[in-house]
């Protein structure tokens, strides 16, 4: 059973890991006028593009880590539990319309934390995460799978 726990961990660990080097490079390639429309918190639809692809790619690595160590079927379908679970806990205030975002305009130079901070998420996106991070999870289980046979 401790595998199966350490497994899951391991698996949305390097989830949250491999979000944060993938969102943080992607912010820093593009900057403020390549990730948000001009002058809002919109954001572009080429940064919602990449953030699924972002998401996705993650999830695969954390669905692969948690199958390689589980060694056990049941590990990746957990992970699969905590995506959903924690993707719909985190889609609500989006959906909601919950936390403070910035009213004002945006101006050309904005830090990586005010972006995140200050963000408008379309609500369809906050509701196809948690989707593409199940798939994402099995599809990464799966790929392991294929290497042991």
């Amino acid at each position: 059973m401790g595998r199966l726990v350490g497994s899951v961990i391991a698996g949305y660990v390097t989830m949250v890991i491999g979000v944060f080097i993938l969102f943080s490079a992607a912010y820093m390639a593009l900057g403020a006028s390549g990730v948000f429309r001009p002058g809002s918190w919109d954001p572009s639809l080429g940064w919602i593009v990449l953030s699924i692809v972002i998401g996705v790619v993650a999830a695969v690595a954390g669905g692969y880590v948690c199958a390689a160590i589980a060694k056990d079927p049941r590990g990746p379908k957990y992970l699969v539990g905590v995506v959903l679970v924690l993707g719909i806990v985190f889609a609500l205030p989006v959906l909601t319309g919950g936390g403070e975002v910035a009213t004002t305009a945006r101006p050309d130079t904005v830090p990586m934390f005010d972006a995140m901070s200050n963000a408008k998420q379309p609500a369809w996106v906050a509701l196809l995460n948690p989707i593409l991070g199940v798939i994402g999870v099995l599809i990464g289980a799966r790929l392991h799978k294929g290497q042991n046979a």
